[in-house]
């Protein structure tokens, strides 16, 4: 495994301070970004668990891998997202903190007393839950940006991707519970408690699945297989950052997995185009049925009609003619991977 070690200036002053009743500070929430993503790489954290269990659109379970091995570089670019969730995280703290009537503090990275892997970076720590100021139990707060098409997945509560990095946390740190509070379109705040004791079977899953991915893959170095249910697009930019650089020749088994993977994506195409073709020919018979008609209707209810859409095009031609300082400036060729399949090869395994 690729080894990755944490600045011992970085650390908080007491660095290994016990902050939770399972948790240990390992990093003060002032280190530097580098070194913060380094630590991250000494355990799953929570902000891994949607990945970790197939929950991400974006990343997958062989993502974590490779950035876990230190064979992905560091992302350091934000998405706008993320950007805007960055800058709106200490106002949001602040506000539930005021909403409630409470006090919460930045802390930093959290690892587990017993089993170290298990990391997690708290939004806020609470010294004082605003809802059970009688015992003043310990807990934490999660804050969350979304915008409003997904408001109907918060209905009544986090929705799963955001349920397991916080049920994470709890496993991480021994609270009992940690709070949520999500803004939707700038202006739906969103307040929900979630507790250990309603979600004891999942606590137990999430638990087996990291734990499966970290000891059966990350510690042993065996990348884990591409189970189908994995998005798509995700794996092939994945890949895409592993290989920048493509060179040589690999020599596969004639009756490899490759083999069944190439004739499913032949027909693929082939379902594609057919598709497509199939597509364009029924648009064609409606359009002949239209005739010089812009509508069709039934029984006088609308059926279908031809609408117009505008579409901002660039003359590319007449910018470089005109305007070489400016084409040169904003255009480029990007390269992109194209999957090439010799014809004979199409013919063997294409059904």
């Amino acid at each position: 495994m690729t080894e990755t070690t944490v600045q011992a200036g970085a650390l908080a002053p007491a660095a290994g301070r016990r902050v939770t009743p399972t948790g240990r500070l390992i990093l003060d929430h002032t280190a530097p970004r580098d070194v913060w993503l380094d630590a991250r790489r000494l355990g799953i954290g929570s902000s891994d668990l949607p990945a970790v269990l197939s929950l991400s659109g974006f990343k997958t379970p062989q993502h974590v891998y490779y950035d876990k091995r230190g064979e992905l570089p560091h992302d350091d670019e934000f998405s706008e997202a993320a950007h805007f969730g960055t800058i709106f995280e200490e106002p949001l703290a602040l506000d539930w903190a005021r909403r409630t009537r409470t006090v919460v503090e930045r802390i930093g990275v959290i690892a587990n007393v017993d089993e170290p892997w298990q990391m997690c970076s708290l939004d806020r720590l609470c010294t004082e839950c605003p809802y059970d100021r009688t015992t003043r139990s310990l807990c934490a707060l999660e804050v969350k940006c979304r915008n409003a098409f997904v408001a109907k997945l918060w209905r009544t509560g986090p929705p799963d991707d955001v349920l397991a990095q916080v049920l994470w946390q709890i496993l991480v740190t021994g609270l009992d519970h940690v709070h949520v509070m999500c803004l939707i379109g700038g202006n739906d705040p969103r307040m929900y408690t979630v507790r250990r004791e309603d979600h004891t079977k999942l606590v137990a899953y999430i638990h087996a699945e990291a734990s499966r991915l970290w000891f059966e893959h990350i510690v042993p170095g065996r990348p884990p297989a591409v189970s189908g249910g994995e998005p798509p697009d995700a794996l092939i930019e994945l890949y895409d950052r592993l290989h920048p650089d493509r060179d040589g020749v690999v020599v596969m088994d004639r009756d490899g997995d490759a083999q069944g993977d190439l004739s499913e994506y032949l027909r693929a195409v082939a379902d594609r185009g057919e598709a497509e073709k199939r597509r364009k020919t029924y648009k064609a018979r409606l359009l002949a049925h239209l005739g010089g008609a812009q509508a069709a209707t039934v029984m006088d209810r609308p059926f279908f009609s031809i609408e117009q859409s505008m579409r901002e095009t660039a003359d590319l031609e007449r910018l470089r003619a005109e305007f070489p300082e400016a084409y040169a400036a904003c255009v480029a060729d990007k390269p992109q991977d194209r999957l090439s399949i010799p014809k004979n090869i199409r013919e063997e395994y294409q059904l």
